[in-house]
C-alpha cells in the first residue's frame, strides 16, 4: 500500500503553492481554484499546519443511508417532484451540479444548474413494463410525456441562511429545461431538416463556460429515440432505443448526442455541433490567453475515444476543429472533412463527420478506452486527468486514472504524453472512478460508478466496496496520497456532480438513483432521503463542516 500511495503522488505530480495554471472563470466559479503566495508567510508554514489535519475515513457499507465520515454534515437542498415555482418541480435522476453566485464577493446567493439524466418509469410515470407480457401496448403518451418533463435539467436560485442552503421558492430564475424544450443547434447546417431540435435529455456531466453559462451534456442518447446504424455499403437502419419513446414522437436520433449551453439566467439554449455527437460524459473548459477556448471531452461507452475541440476565434465553441486522442503515439487526430482523405472517403462532409465522430475516429485510428469520463484539470500542475470507470469486456472492472499532459503545458497543442495508473481494485480500497474534482488546495476528490445491478453481490467483483462512495486523495501533509472515503451512497445509489462553493466551505454533491433496483414500490430497496411517504428521491445535498474547510486550508489560509 506505502508503495502504490507513493506511486500515486508521483503519478499526480507536485507543484509550487504558488502555481497558478487555471483561468480565472474556473476560480472564481467554486469547482477549482489555486492557491497562491499572496498574503502566506511561507509555504513550509502552511504545510505545517496541513500536517496536523487527521481525516478518519469511512469504511465500506451497505446500509441504507447517506454516511458521511467525522467533521462533515448534510442536508438536502433539493429533491424530485418538489415545487420549484408555480409551474415547475425538480427533475428526476439528478447528475451534475454547478454553482454560479450572483455576486462573487457574496458566495452564498446564486443559481445551481442541476442535470437529470434519466427515469425510472416506474416512480416518475406508473408504468411497470414487468406487468406486461406486451409493455408496448399498455405504455402511453401521457406517461411518456410525463417521462420527458422528468429529464433535462433545473435552474433554482439556493441561498445560504443560518448554514443551510434552501431554494428561493418562486424565484423568476428558477425553471425547468425538459425534453420538450425547443433548442437552437449552433450550426450553419439543419441536421436531419432542423436547426431548432425539441428537447434535451441523457444529460449525464457537465462543465461552465467562462462566459459564465452552463454546459450540459448528452450522454446515452440512444436510449430515448434510438441510433441510426450504418453497414459496410453506408447503408442506414434505425435501431430501437430502451425507452421507446420513438414510438410516441418521431424525433430523429441525430438531434440528441451534443454538449448543450444554457444560459442561467434566461434559461435559452443550444446545441454545440463543433464539439461532436457521442455520448458526452463531460465537457470541461479551459479558455488561452487570447481568448479562444478548449473543450475536452469523453465518450462514456466501451471502447470509446477522448475528444478535444479547439477553437480558431475567441469566445466560440463553432469555429475550430475537433479533435480525438491517440494516446499510444500522443497525437491528436483532427476529425476534419477537409484535410482527412480517409473521412472523405465515408462521408459527405463535415457535419457527418461530427454527427457520426465514432466512426470518424475509428477510421483515423483514435485509441479505444474504457468508459472515459469525468475530465478535470489540476490546479496543481495543469495536468489533465480523465477517469476510465471500466471495461468488463476487457475484464477491467475496476478502471484506471488517465493522465494527460500537453506538450510543453500547451491546451492548443496537437501531442502529448498519456500515463495510465491502474487505480482501482481492492489494494486500493475503491473501484469504478467517475467523476472527479479538485478542491481549493489541490485535493483530488472522485465518486465512484459500480453498477447497482453488481453491487453487493457475492458472486460479484464489487463486493469488497460495497456501496457507492465519495473518496479524496489528499495533496498535502501527512495523509499525501491516502485514498480516504468521506461518504457512502445509499443503497443502490451513486453520488454524482461535486462541485465547490466559491468559499470551499460546501460540496455541493447529488445523490442519483437511489432504490434503482425497486421491482415493487410498495418494497423500495431504499427509503432514502426518508421522506413520510418512504419513497426512494435522487436529491441534491449540501455537505459541509469543518473537515471541508480544513481540506480547503490553503486556500482559507490565504484569505484570512
Amino acid at each position: 500500500m506505502e508503495y502504490n500511495r507513493r506511486k500515486f503522488i508521483s503519478f499526480l505530480g507536485k507543484a509550487s503553492i504558488g502555481t497558478v495554471v487555471l483561468p480565472p472563470f474556473l476560480v472564481s466559479c467554486g469547482n477549482m481554484s489555486n492557491p497562491t503566495e499572496k498574503n502566506l508567510k511561507s509555504s513550509s508554514e502552511v504545510l505545517d499546519k496541513l500536517r496536523n489535519l487527521a481525516i478518519e475515513g469511512l469504511f465500506p457499507s451497505n446500509k441504507d443511508d447517506l454516511l458521511l465520515a467525522n467533521g462533515l454534515d448534510y442536508h438536502v437542498i433539493v429533491r424530485w417532484a418538489d415545487k420549484i415555482s408555480e409551474e415547475d418541480h425538480f427533475g428526476f435522476n439528478n447528475d451534475f451540479t454547478c454553482f454560479i453566485p450572483f455576486d462573487e464577493e457574496n458566495p452564498t446567493d446564486g443559481l445551481l444548474w442541476v442535470n437529470h439524466e434519466y427515469v425510472n418509469p416506474m416512480f416518475v410515470s406508473g408504468f411497470d413494463s414487468s406487468k406486461h407480457e406486451n409493455p408496448d401496448t399498455h405504455r402511453t403518451k401521457e406517461q411518456v410525456d410525463k417521462e420527458m418533463y422528468n429529464v433535462g435539467g433545473s435552474i433554482v436560485r439556493i441561498k445560504q441562511t443560518d448554514g443551510k442552503w434552501k431554494v428561493v421558492q418562486n424565484d423568476p430564475y428558477n425553471r425547468r429545461i425538459t425534453a420538450k424544450t425547443p433548442i437552437q443547434l449552433n450550426w450553419d447546417h439543419p441536421i436531419k431538416g432542423s436547426s431548432t431540435v425539441i428537447g434535451t435529455h441523457s444529460n449525464c456531466s457537465g462543465g461552465i463556460t467562462p462566459w459564465k453559462t452552463f454546459l450540459t451534456c448528452e450522454e446515452n442518447y440512444d436510449s430515448f429515440f434510438g441510433e441510426t446504424v450504418y453497414d459496410k455499403d453506408d447503408q442506414p437502419t434505425h435501431r430501437d432505443s430502451s425507452q421507446g419513446w420513438e414510438k410516441f414522437y418521431n424525433y430523429p436520433p441525430e438531434h440528441y448526442g451534443w454538449v448543450v449551453e444554457v444560459d442561467p439566467k434566461t434559461g435559452s439554449a443550444q446545441k454545440h455541433i463543433a464539439i461532436g455527437r457521442y455520448a458526452h460524459e463531460c465537457c470541461t473548459l479551459y479558455e488561452l490567453n487570447d481568448k479562444r477556448v478548449v473543450a475536452y471531452s469523453g465518450d462514456d461507452k466501451n471502447n470509446e475515444h477522448l475528444y478535444k475541440f479547439i477553437s480558431s476565434k475567441p469566445g466560440s465553441l463553432k469555429e475550430g476543429t475537433l479533435y480525438v486522442a491517440d494516446t499510444i503515439n500522443g497525437k491528436w487526430l483532427p476529425l476534419d472533412w477537409e484535410s482527412q482523405p480517409l473521412l472523405k472517403e465515408r462521408f459527405k462532409d463535415q457535419t457527418e463527420v461530427l454527427i457520426r465522430a465514432r466512426e470518424a475516429a475509428k477510421i483515423l485510428g483514435a485509441t479505444e478506452l474504457n468508459r472515459p469520463e469525468d475530465i478535470e484539470i489540476d490546479p496543481l500542475t495543469g495536468n489533465v486527468f480523465v477517469s476510465l470507470t471500466n471495461n468488463y469486456g476487457k475484464n477491467d472492472f475496476h478502471g484506471s486514472i488517465l493522465k494527460i499532459e500537453e506538450t510543453n503545458g500547451k491546451y492548443d497543442a496537437l501531442t502529448f504524453k498519456a500515463y495510465s495508473y491502474m487505480a482501482g481494485g481492492e489494494e486500493n480500497g475503491f473501484s469504478c472512478p467517475d467523476n472527479l474534482a479538485f478542491d481549493m488546495a489541490g485535493n483530488l476528490w472522485f465518486t465512484s460508478d459500480m453498477s447497482g445491478s453488481k453491487m453487493n453481490k457475492e458472486d460479484g467483483p464489487y463486493m469488497a466496496f460495497k456501496n457507492n462512495s465519495l473518496f479524496v486523495i489528499p495533496r498535502h501533509g501527512e495523509e499525501e496520497g491516502k485514498v480516504i472515503r468521506l461518504a457512502s451512497a445509499p443503497l443502490d445509489a451513486e453520488l454524482t456532480g461535486p462541485w465547490f462553493s466559491p468559499d470551499g466551505k460546501t460540496l455541493f454533491l447529488s445523490v442519483q438513483h437511489p432504490g434503482e433496483q425497486t421491482k415493487d414500490l410498495a418494497n423500495p430497496t431504499s427509503a432514502w432521503p426518508f421522506d413520510e411517504d418512504g419513497i426512494p428521491k435522487p436529491s441534491v445535498v449540501a455537505i459541509t463542516g469543518n473537515l471541508i474547510e480544513k481540506m480547503n486550508k490553503l486556500h482559507l489560509l490565504e484569505k484570512s
